[in-house]
């Protein structure tokens, strides 16, 4: 049956549920428009929409411009025109979202999130008395520790997570480029440009250091007291991850496990779900001495070059502390250029250091922070944003 077939009032009705379909993509993170839309609507004249099959692989290949999109496009078509039920009722299926008995799927959250929205027919006065309490709730959630918060928290904190943005901190290095500013002579550049005058030198070429952002590299600790910590900390490296290129992601408990590539992929429920698939001490003990010989030694050399910043996610509570928990955190110091330790811990006003770990580790590091909730994690963007003086700033080696 053709859309020309259809009654006016059921011809409505179909367009109406395209249209709601578009605005639910649009609300899970997908780039869907109102030309999108006519497209759609286009296409699905000239098929037969009683074929399932059909009018999905229509909508998929007008919807979806990524790879990464197409399992957020199948989920929420599936989500919102009920697969359980037969397509002859397409017609009068609206979007319901039901709980899945199985395991949900990577970017099933954003999904149900967005058929759980509200209809845009909700009058102004309930959207001005909606926006004061959304203004006040976020002041709450910001200073809120991440282990307090309510499931519908985290769902809040993880979407404020993915807004934030890490400036470029750049640091210099030892090439040259072309600079009109620079305070080194192009020798080369001026002598060949003086050839076009006869060898009289008229312009001056100069050259400029380059400035690179500084790698960043985390180290996080997934022990049982720290598994909602670093989860959320996570969503903060892949958010910062796309446009700082040069982020290198550990993850240790009673082992150590490289995520970097895990965490590359562009969807962060599907990077989180990669993460957690790739460790097999998730929530277990904690070995940190163990955890930094394994770095220092197989990873070090690799990852620490050119300046690197290490940000160091634990408690501290180590279940082995002695005096190698306190060489390996002095050879890791040597080794980049700040290490930054975040602790969970500091969220409680008397803190006080008396752990054996802590005592261990705290001498080897240039910063202590908190980072418990989105005002800490706000305030650590501003650190590693702020520039250092001119007399602090080291000159690195750039990679061939």
């Amino acid at each position: 049956m053709a859309i020309n077939h259809l009654a006016p009032e059921q011809t409505e009705q179909f367009a109406d549920n395209i249209v709601g379909f578009a605005r639910a993509l649009r609300s899970a993170g997908m780039p869907v428009g109102p030309g999108a839309v006519i497209d759609a609507m286009s296409a699905l004249q000239v098929i037969e929409i009683g074929n399932r099959a059909d009018v999905f692989t229509t909508l998929e290949a007008i919807f979806v411009k990524r790879h990464e999109h197409a399992l957020i496009f199948k989920q929420a078509f599936n989500l919102f025109f009920r697969a359980s039920e037969e397509w002859k009722h397409l017609l009068d299926s609206v979007p319901l979202p039901e709980q899945a008995k199985k395991k949900p799927q990577a970017g099933s959250r954003r999904v149900q999130e967005a058929m759980s929205q509200p209809r845009m027919t909700e009058t102004p006065q309930h959207q001005e008395q909606d926006l004061r309490l959304s203004v006040s709730d976020k002041e709450i959630l910001q200073k809120k520790d991440f282990a307090q918060m309510s499931a519908a928290e985290i769902a809040e904190a993880l979407r404020a997570i993915e807004m934030m943005r890490l400036p470029q901190a750049e640091l210099l290095t030892r090439r040259y480029l072309p600079d009109p500013r620079g305070l080194r002579l192009d020798m080369r550049r001026t002598l060949r440009a003086s050839l076009r005058t006869g060898g009289d030198i008229i312009d001056i070429h100069r050259l400029g250091r380059i400035e690179k952002p500084a790698p960043i590299v985390a180290l996080l600790d997934i022990s049982g007291s720290m598994s909602e910590y670093t989860r959320l900390f996570l969503h903060f490296l892949h958010a910062i991850g796309d446009a700082r290129k040069r982020v290198s992601v550990f993850l240790f408990g009673t082992r150590l496990t490289n995520v970097t590539r895990a965490l590359r992929q562009r969807d962060p429920d599907e990077a989180l779900a990669s993460c957690s698939a790739a460790v097999e001490d998730w929530a277990g003990g904690t070995r940190i001495s163990a955890s930094l010989h394994h770095f220092n030694k197989l990873w070090a050399r690799r990852v620490l070059s050119q300046g690197a910043i290490v940000l160091l996610i634990s408690d501290g509570l180590e279940r082995e502390a002695d005096s190698r928990l306190a060489f390996e955190m002095d050879r890791l110091h040597r080794s980049c250029r700040r290490l930054i330790w975040l602790n969970p811990l500091l969220r409680f006003g008397g803190f006080e250091a008396k752990a054996q770990g802590i005592k261990m580790m705290l001498p080897h590091v240039d910063e202590f922070r908190p980072v418990h909730n989105l005002s800490s994690i706000q305030e650590l963007i501003t650190t590693l944003s702020r520039p250092l003086p001119p007399h602090h700033r080291s000159l690195i080696r750039s990679a061939a």
